[in-house]
């Protein structure tokens, strides 16, 4: 009988506990999340003061050290890249040829745009009730947990993880179109974010001749390929000679990694605090 209403008292105050959690601790939580998810989303358009809500620019120098073959500066406004000079020593002759990007071109940045979109959409879902809403189960809380987890995820690793393209791909972006004077047909470039850094990656190619004894097989789709990397482009088949990447780190995206990380540890941190409940004498509040 003592042991029975002991019982009983303890499980009281777990039912008082789970209800301080979700009156109480859910709602500090999700306020806490907001804030830091609404400072990631800021990192994503940085503002100047008074200029109407303009998204300010950044110039980055593009190199790697230990070698001057490339060099590029970039202009980065929010998700887009406005500018980009590049220079190229051409190693066969030591010929510096010279790009830039025509005036009326921009380049979109798909990666941070996609992960600016996600970090939005987690912070809808943490607002997305009245204020005075209540949650009444676990299972209510962890599955919102599960969703804003999923945007904040998705938003970290469309960052941590650039698209795989081929070369033919590369070869028919729109970015090849993008510069003056026009990139030669050895030239090719392409444009990611890994991580906290944006990345140039420049191939120079030569056409392999239709006589040629190598045994022709097309690379696959990569992050970054590799010299010998053969690839058929139009009526004309080529060989990656030289590959030259460069990149530089942009400290707003390294702080929105951050906030992703603090986010999801949080989340996780509120799933397990739930999930305890639980684990008593097969309490199950949700």
């Amino acid at each position: 009988m003592a042991a029975a209403m002991a019982s009983q008292g303890e499980r009281a105050v777990l039912e008082e506990e789970f209800k301080w959690l979700l009156q109480e601790e859910v709602h500090a939580v999700l306020r806490q999340l907001q804030d830091i998810l609404k400072e990631a989303s800021h990192r994503f358009a940085l503002p100047t003061s008074g200029s109407g809500g303009a998204v300010k620019q950044e110039n980055f120098v593009l190199s790697t050290s230990g070698t001057d073959q490339v060099k590029g500066v970039m202009t980065l406004q929010g998700d887009a890249l406005c500018q980009a000079d590049v220079n190229l020593k051409m190693p066969r002759n030591n010929q510096l040829l010279h790009f830039a990007f025509r005036e009326d071109k921009q380049w979109k940045l798909q990666q941070i745009q996609d992960a600016r979109n996600h970090v939005n959409q987690a912070i809808y879902l943490l607002m997305n009730r009245d204020v005075d809403y209540q949650f009444k189960t676990g299972l209510e809380v962890l599955k919102l947990m599960d969703a804003v987890m999923l945007q904040l995820s998705r938003a970290r690793n469309r960052l941590t993880t650039p698209a795989t393209l081929t070369l033919p791909e590369i070869a028919s972006s729109g970015l090849t179109k993008m510069f003056t004077p026009m990139l030669p047909p050895d030239i090719l470039v392409n444009f990611y974010i890994n991580l906290n850094k944006l990345c140039l990656t420049v191939y120079q190619l030569h056409v392999l001749q239709p006589n040629t004894t190598k045994n022709f097989k097309p690379a696959g789709g990569s992050v970054l390929h590799n010299p010998g990397a053969m690839f058929e482009f139009g009526s004309q088949r080529y060989e990656v000679s030289h590959v030259h990447k460069v990149e530089c780190v942009v400290p707003w995206l390294n702080d929105a990694l951050v906030f992703f990380t603090v986010s999801l540890q949080l989340c996780q941190q509120l799933k397990d605090k739930i999930s305890v409940f639980s684990s008593y004498w097969n309490y199950r509040p949700y």
